[in-house]
């Protein structure tokens, strides 16, 4: 895998991020469906990578403050599990708004990476058996892959089990 430099500067805050912290990375554009019921899934099928291996960033809110769950597409937040893994007591699924407010990206292209601020993260262990992920880029019709521990490092995150199904 090749270093991806965002060009002449520009690019996504992630791509940007990726770059800057010296990680290898590959960026894999693709058509995205506005109509898709999972944002997640119609990137994994138009880019032909398994369900398990690309990776949704979700927000939640952990006794009221924004946390990031990154799981894969295949499966679905556990709340109970992000909530005990961020350290808190309760869990529930951040209003859209605050989450494109808080990260600067928009619903379907929210980025665990070069987010606006940072945010508490917390990665699906089953990150870790996997030699490259694939997460949003920080736009539509863009994913970054990249190593596991490269995604854990930029974004300061924690690994449990968080997804369920």
């Amino acid at each position: 895998m090749s270093t991806a430099k965002a060009k002449g500067g520009k690019g996504t805050p992630a791509t940007i991020a990726a770059a800057k912290a010296g990680v290898d990375f590959t960026l894999h554009a693709y058509e995205a469906d506005p109509n898709a019921d999972s944002y997640g899934e119609a990137a994994a099928d138009a880019l032909g990578v398994p369900h398990d291996r690309l990776f949704k960033t979700l927000l939640a809110e952990v006794d009221g403050n924004l946390t990031v769950g990154v799981v894969p597409v295949s499966s679905t937040l556990d709340l109970k599990a992000l909530a005990a893994a961020a350290g808190g007591k309760k869990a529930r699924m951040a209003d859209p708004r605050d989450a494109e407010r808080a990260t600067g990206y928009v619903v379907g292209g929210i980025s665990p990476l070069g987010q606006r601020r940072r945010l508490p993260t917390v990665i699906d262990a089953s990150v870790s058996g996997l030699a490259t992920v694939y997460v949003s880029a920080g736009r539509r019709g863009l994913q970054i892959e990249l190593v596991p521990a490269d995604l854990v490092r930029l974004t300061g995150a924690r690994v449990g089990a968080i997804a369920r199904g």
